[in-house]
């Protein structure tokens, strides 16, 4: 899951981010990228950073980017980050014009904070406010933002459980939201055509619930009945391959799908 190569995963928008808002001469930013990088590796080998796929500002990517963002224009909501690594979906929103003072980001790993800093070269500017935060740990430092969040970003996050556990990371996102409408969580994460649990490919021992777009919109079903309130799921799915090291398809038995969803409180 480590590419010695950047490839095509330095596109044009990361690019700009660390050129304009990072201030990162051009003819650095590469060199910059593999060294923040490798650092990260260290810390804790997640697969998106080795395939460098936090420098795809995944959130920009979403359909209802354009509206949330002038929701946290307006300097009236805040916003959460859920599992944010370096937090750079964060600094695409600051780039964007969301006051940064609105922008939260919790991970259970501080390093990736600082890493963070170094990265986008922020730490003297930027306002936000980063937590380490187990999110199943009723009192971990998330709890301060108990019912103070508008929206909430979780992407590559609810993949990581299964099912049962998906259910309880959902329960403590609907406590983190403001009970009111439109209070909303998205984000995108792999799933799969045949929903259900799935092996893990470094250790088949363990298993993982991969959803479909039918599945997702169960669940949140049930989060609804289990908390008292209503949810409107929207979901959408395509094909995605995953990559191996040399960033050639890894998955191609053809059920693997990447979902992207947006989940609005209605009641």
């Amino acid at each position: 899951m480590y590419n010695k190569n950047i490839g095509s995963k330095l596109g044009e928008p990361a690019r700009r981010l660390l050129e304009t808002y990072s201030k990162v001469p051009s003819d650095e930013v590469e060199k910059h990228v593999y060294t923040i990088r490798d650092e990260a590796w260290k810390v804790w080998p997640y697969p998106c950073i080795g395939q460098f796929r936090f420098l795809d500002l995944s959130i920009s990517h979403s359909p209802h980017y354009p509206a949330i963002l002038e929701r946290l224009k307006t300097g009236d909501e805040n916003f959460l980050d859920l599992g944010c690594c370096f937090g750079q979906d964060l600094r695409k929103l600051a780039a964007d014009g969301a006051p940064s003072e609105h922008l939260y980001g919790s991970d259970l790993r501080p390093e990736f904070f600082e890493l963070g800093y170094k990265l986008f070269r922020d730490k003297a500017t930027l306002k936000s406010r980063f937590l380490v935060g187990d999110v199943f740990d009723a009192s971990s430092p998330l709890s301060e933002l108990d019912g103070k969040i508008d929206i909430i970003y979780a992407a590559s996050f609810l993949h990581l459980f299964g099912y049962e556990d998906q259910i309880k990371v959902c329960k403590r996102i609907v406590k983190l939201l403001k009970e009111k409408k439109d209070s909303v969580v998205l984000g995108r994460q792999i799933g799969s055509s045949n929903a259900g649990e799935q092996p893990l490919r470094n250790d088949p021992t363990k298993t993982r619930w991969r959803h479909n777009e039918e599945s997702f919109k169960k669940m949140w079903g049930e989060v609804g009945e289990m908390t008292g309130s209503k949810w409107r799921a929207e979901v959408s799915s395509e094909p995605w391959a995953g990559e191996s090291e040399n960033g050639q398809s890894s998955w191609n038995n053809g059920s693997i799908i990447r979902l992207r969803f947006a989940v609005f409180r209605e009641g």
